[in-house]
């Protein structure tokens, strides 16, 4: 077994992975987002060179990305870093790189990274986007048309009547569960449009905000939901949190006891858990999304 690359392409940094022929992670770092496509094609091939000099070899590359590359066309479509749809990422760099390079779903490389001791399960990126992947029996579930897993536009299940019609989302719906969960709508649900950072929003409320307090419970209310959808329809064996949001300590006593409110049974045990690897999970995954 060859020494494998993965590259994490996020909307503010980008990281890089490399696993040694046993699989062990050697090497991880991380560089800031640039803007624009061009720009972005150029930090990921100077990571990717700059990692296999450090290795002194050869390795395959695979890379997640907030979005997924359409079966036919080969183009970005559904990123939230608006940028890279309809560009031809994955052969714009194979033509840089001079190789092949696998493009999935971020989270279903965080999927990939918690549930590759052959576990079934549900992984969700919690960030400046909102994500899920599908993991069965070890292997990605992408669908006919690769977008298995894109749990975060679909409506917010059983919304209240002061919800609905839910927010504006990007992509050009209504009430997107990303639109609800995301981290900027978390901050804006505390403090009002324009707020971007709900990082501070724990510490706030365990010393007695009110307003963040709030705006915790909300948010933890709604993802009970938007996961016990996730359970009714797929029945994981467990759900793993990532991406910034999944730092947030009260979600992992929160959401057990929330979900199962809205699951069609009348017993759930699913087990709501942080991903092992940290932040750091979805760049191991793209790495092994070459076997």
């Amino acid at each position: 077994m060859s020494w494998r690359i993965g590259i994490d392409l996020g909307g503010t940094k980008i990281e890089v992975a490399a696993l040694d022929p046993a699989g062990a992670p050697r090497l991880r770092r991380r560089v800031a987002t640039p803007r624009g496509y061009p720009a972005a094609i150029e930090a990921i091939a100077r990571l990717v060179e700059g990692a296999e000099a450090e290795i002194g070899a050869p390795a395959t590359v695979g890379i997640g990305i907030p979005g997924s590359e359409n079966p036919v066309t080969r183009r970005v479509r559904g990123a939230n870093s608006t940028f890279l749809n309809g560009q031809p990422l994955g052969a714009d760099l194979e033509a840089r790189l001079g190789r092949p390079v696998r493009l999935s779903n971020d989270a279903n490389c965080l999927a990939l990274s918690e549930f590759a001791d052959g576990a079934s399960g549900f992984a969700v990126i919690l960030g400046t986007g909102v994500g899920g992947g599908l993991v069965v029996n070890g292997r990605i579930v992408e669908g006919r048309n690769r977008v298995a897993g894109e749990w975060g536009h679909n409506p917010l299940p059983w919304m209240t009547a002061e919800e609905h019609p839910g927010p504006r989302c990007w992509c050009g719906q209504r009430g997107c569960i990303e639109a609800f969960l995301c981290g900027p709508a978390l901050a804006a649900d505390a403090d009002g449009p324009g707020a971007r950072d709900a990082s501070p929003l724990p510490a706030r409320a365990a010393a007695g905000d009110a307003a963040a307090r709030a705006a915790l419970d909300r948010h933890a209310d709604r993802l009970a939901r938007a996961l016990a959808a996730v359970v009714n329809l797929v029945d994981p064996d467990a759900i793993v949190l990532g991406g910034g949001l999944s730092n947030m300590d009260h979600l992992y006593e929160a959401l057990p006891r929330l979900i199962p409110r809205h699951v069609f049974s009348d017993a759930c045990s699913t087990p709501v858990l942080r991903a092992r690897h940290g932040d750091s999970s979805g760049v191991l995954g793209a790495a092994r999304l070459w076997p």
